[in-house]
């Protein structure tokens, strides 16, 4: 299961890659229509006029599915910002039982969001609603994709609450010490 879980969570960190990935590629290009334009006018040439169209728009999407993906990756990571001040002053069972709770409410958000944007994502399937852009794309794919990266984050919260239920630390608590004894913090 363990395996599983950690190759969901490299998967989705590809799949976050990948869409920052794509939005430099088309940026890249972009600029390098617009680069070869002014060289051409400079030469006394016409502009070729090359661009990617809706740019903004994709690069919006692909934006919004890096972020969402992310999500599960960056907690088991510890990479989420904490303040953990406070934790500090519970105690070591203190700051279990604010773990705990904090994983719990992380849940039930996480599940309602999950819910709520995969209604939207069946809406969006159901009636065929396309973006309005240049370049029309079915909004059920970014919108899915983003479900997905909720998903996956929704197994993150889970999995660290039973880690935590289990061996008394959260996954993310111990890389964060770690951090700290690694980087000479206290």
């Amino acid at each position: 299961m363990r395996k599983a879980l950690e190759t969901l969570y490299g998967a989705a960190l590809a799949g976050t890659c990948i869409a920052l990935a794509t939005i430099a590629l088309l940026v890249f290009l972009q600029v390098s229509g617009r680069a070869l334009d002014q060289v051409l006018v400079a030469l006394g040439q016409p502009r070729l006029g090359l661009s990617v169209p809706s740019l903004a728009e994709i690069g919006g999407y692909l934006s919004g599915v890096a972020a969402f993906l992310a999500l599960g990756p960056a907690l088991r990571s510890a990479s989420h910002i904490r303040v953990t001040l406070v934790l500090r002053a519970f105690g070591p069972r203190g700051d279990r039982i604010a773990t705990a709770l904090v994983l719990l409410v992380a849940l039930g958000l996480a599940l309602f969001m999950v819910r709520a944007m995969g209604a939207q994502a069946l809406t969006s399937y159901q009636r065929g609603s396309m973006s309005y852009g240049m370049l029309p794309v079915s909004l059920w794919i970014p919108q899915g994709l983003m479900v997905l990266g909720l998903a996956i984050f929704v197994l993150a919260l889970l999995d660290e609450l039973v880690t935590l239920i289990r061996r008394g630390t959260a996954p993310f608590r111990d890389i964060e010490r770690n951090r700290e004894i690694t980087e000479g913090g206290h």
